[in-house]
Formats: structure tokens, C-alpha cells, sequence
């Protein structure tokens, strides 16, 4: 049963007709998004969760089916290509099952966390569903969402199994009010403590489903910080903007020798701290708080090396003019990353910034790898997790190198 009368509102559907470039992007590519600028008729008003039906501009035909968001650029989310579709129960649950699917290899491991919708990547834009344990974290970040909102969280409740569901809002819909839903609800079976306990890959972490970022916790480097926990054997590790202490717990697990963390919240340090102490690691595990940039130039100075180097910082370009200050960042942090790899050490450089290109990105790191004059090769290049399909252009953000120094 669910704790309160989630939305039962009426939607109506719309005859839309996008401009002929648009129309034709959206017919050779399944593009996920369509802005307002794009929009050529529309045959009456909408609401945010109106189905909008596309007709070809001279045919009449219809050639795809999304929900209408008014409150934003992108008006218009798509679901469905090619064809007319009934919007229902039946159509989500198809792609809930077919989402689920992809996710059945990573569920064969010891891991019982993964994210179950990806927004755009699974048909769903804007709405992600993370599972950690038996607790289900529902992020929504746009108001299409609530008119469906019964139907495919009964669906994805009986996919996954989950006992509870958790639901966050972003920060734009927690501006007004939808329904009396607010952020950190729990909607469905009961949660006793907000730090959910899960398994990645037999490492034990906890997620704040409440008031922790995003859902709780970041999925997408699983793969990474299982294969840093690998490499880490009886080495000496740094894991810089650490957060959680992702890495540096499975540095720990893997055997490492020593792990220091840094980050600039001393909350999230207390927090690596704590998943480090859940797997039984507390006096091989150190703590550095304070701005990242400044602690690698300390660490230099004090001549410190290391035999694994982690730099996964946060998204340095969250719109377009922030671009080449990123750049400039990634740079800096491939050549002090340089400083601090050990011979024979690996360096691992990750970047969530979608609008710095993985292209770029590789690129930036080997020009400032090469200035450093260490002689490194490029082991590999990795992109996100299984549970994080990509199946548009935007929706990729996720890139990470591995070097190897001589």
C-alpha cells in the first residue's frame, strides 16, 4: 500500500507539429529531446504530462509520442518512434522489463545496488530509479511524471522486489508544490533508517536515501572502483575528491597498503571513514580535508608518491561557458596527478563533465601527461557501468583513463 493518494490527474493529448529540421531529427535519429523553439502547432494549451501526439508537417502521419513539459526548454520528452502508441500501464511495464534486462548480468555479481532507470537512456527522461538493498530511490526532475506515477512505481515495485520506496525531487520541483509530494518521502513500506546498507561487488557501502546527493550515493563508477580495488594490491593509494570514499574503500578491500582520502567536505570524509570502518579498515585509512588543488601541491612538496593516484573530481562545466575552465582544470589535475604516481605507478583520471567530450578529454590528459616528461602508456579508457546504458549523444558523460608510468 502506498502511504499517500499518489496523483490520479486527467491527462489530455496534443496535436503537435515540430519545424521541418526538428521533424526530421527526431525521425533519423529517435532524439529523446524536443525544445519549444522546435515547435511549429500545437492544437491547444498543455499541462505538464500531456501526451503529445507528432504528425508529419505534410502527411499527417504520426511518427512518434512523448509528454509535454511546459515549464521547460525541452517541452517535449519523448517515449515512443515511428508510430502512434497507447500510453498506459502496459507501455511502461514493457519498458521497465526491457530496462531490467540489461541489468541482469551486473545483478549475477555480489552486488545488490544498481540503477534500474537511466531517464533518457531507458525511455523514461528525466525520472531515475536507484536500488540499494531493498530500498528503491525515485529521483523525478520534471513534473511530467506525476499523473504516471502509480502505475509505474506498482510495476518497477514488483520488478525489482523492493520493500520500500524513496522519493527525491529536484531542486525545481521542490519549488512549488506537486500533489503534497515532497522530497525524502517515503511512499511505499517503511524505512527504519535513512543509511540504507548495500553490497557493490562484496564491499560493503551505506546511501543517505534522504538527504544524501542524487539518490544516496553515485553508481556509475562501480566498474572502475571495483578494478582500482584490484590494482591497489600492497600499494599505497591517494583517492582525490573522494566523497563517499567509493574507491578508496575498495583500494582498502583489495588489499591495499595504506589509502589517503581527500576531499573538501569533512562530511563526506566522515562518511568514507565510516564505510571504510563497515569493511573493517580503520587504521590503514587517511583523511584529508580541504581544497584538492592546494593538498596535491602540498603532497608534492613533501616529496609524498604513491602506487595508485585516483582523480575523479565532480563536473567542472555544468553549462557551456564553463568549457574551457574545465579544460584548464583536467589539465592541472593530469599534471599533478603526474607528480604524485609512483614509478611503475598507475594514474586513474575520470571526468563526469558531458560537455567535455571524452574526445577532449583523453586528449587534454595525454598532451599534459607528456609535458610532465614521465614516460607512461595508456592502459585503457572506460565509460559507465552496464546499468548505465547510453542510447544518446547527451546522455554520455561518464569517461575515465587508466595510465600506467614506467
Amino acid at each position: 500500500m502506498f502511504h499517500f493518494d499518489l496523483p490520479n490527474t486527467q491527462v489530455q493529448r496534443l496535436a503537435v507539429k515540430l519545424i521541418p529540421a526538428a521533424e526530421k531529427l527526431v525521425m533519423q535519429t529517435a532524439h529523446p529531446w524536443v525544445f519549444s523553439k522546435n515547435i511549429g502547432k500545437i492544437n491547444k494549451p498543455g499541462k505538464a504530462g500531456d501526451i503529445a501526439i507528432l504528425f508529419r508537417q505534410k502527411s499527417n502521419d504520426v511518427y512518434g509520442v512523448g509528454l509535454y513539459d511546459p515549464e521547460s526548454p525541452i517541452q517535449i520528452k519523448m517515449l515512443h518512434y515511428y508510430s502512434g502508441k497507447t500510453i498506459d500501464k502496459t507501455f511502461f511495464s514493457e519498458k521497465i522489463d526491457e530496462a531490467f534486462a540489461l541489468r541482469k548480468s551486473l545483478l549475477a555479481t555480489n552486488t545488490n545496488s544498481y540503477r534500474l532507470l537511466f531517464g533518457e537512456n531507458d525511455g523514461f527522461p528525466g525520472f531515475i530509479a536507484d536500488v540499494y538493498a531493498n530500498v528503491m530511490v525515485v529521483k523525478l526532475y520534471s513534473a511530467i511524471w506525476f499523473p504516471y506515477l502509480k502505475d509505474i512505481l506498482e510495476v518497477l515495485i514488483e520488478v525489482s522486489g523492493c520493500e520500500t520506496v524513496v522519493l527525491r525531487l529536484s531542486r525545481n520541483l521542490q519549488t512549488h508544490d506537486h500533489f503534497g509530494l515532497q522530497d525524502g518521502m517515503v511512499l511505499y513500506g517503511t524505512l527504519e533508517n535513512e543509511e540504507v546498507e548495500f553490497v557493490e561487488h562484496g564491499v560493503l557501502f551505506t546511501a543517505n536515501v534522504i538527504k544524501g546527493h542524487k539518490t544516496g550515493y553515485f553508481l556509475d563508477h562501480r566498474e572502475n572502483r571495483r578494478r582500482v580495488g584490484v590494482l591497489s594490491k600492497n600499494k599505497t593509494v591517494l583517492d582525490v575528491f573522494s566523497y563517499a570514499g567509493g574507491f578508496s574503500v575498495h583500494a582498502l578491500a583489495g588489499g591495499a597498503k595504506e589509502v589517503t582520502s581527500v576531499d573538501i567536505s569533512k562530511q563526506a570524509l566522515e562518511l568514507a571513514t565510516s564505510n571504510a570502518a563497515l569493511n573493517g579498515y580503520v587504521d590503514n585509512h587517511l583523511t584529508l580535508a580541504g581544497d584538492a588543488f592546494l593538498i596535491l601541491e602540498q603532497l608534492i612538496e613533501e616529496g609524498r608518491t604513491y602506487g595508485v593516484v585516483v582523480i575523479d573530481p565532480p563536473s567542472f562545466a555544468k553549462s557551456q561557458k564553463e568549457v574551457s575552465t574545465a579544460k584548464h582544470k583536467y589539465a592541472q589535475l593530469a599534471r599533478l596527478g603526474a607528480k604524485l604516481v609512483a614509478t611503475k605507478g598507475i594514474l586513474v583520471l575520470a571526468s563526469c563533465s558531458s560537455r567535455v567530450v571524452a574526445e577532449d578529454f583523453f586528449e587534454i590528459n595525454e598532451t599534459a601527461l607528456k609535458a610532465s616528461g614521465r614516460q607512461f602508456v595508456m592502459q585503457d579508457q572506460t565509460y559507465h557501468d552496464s546499468d548505465h546504458p547510453i542510447t544518446f549523444k547527451e546522455g554520455a558523460y561518464l569517461k575515465c583513463g587508466y595510465y600506467k608510468f614506467s
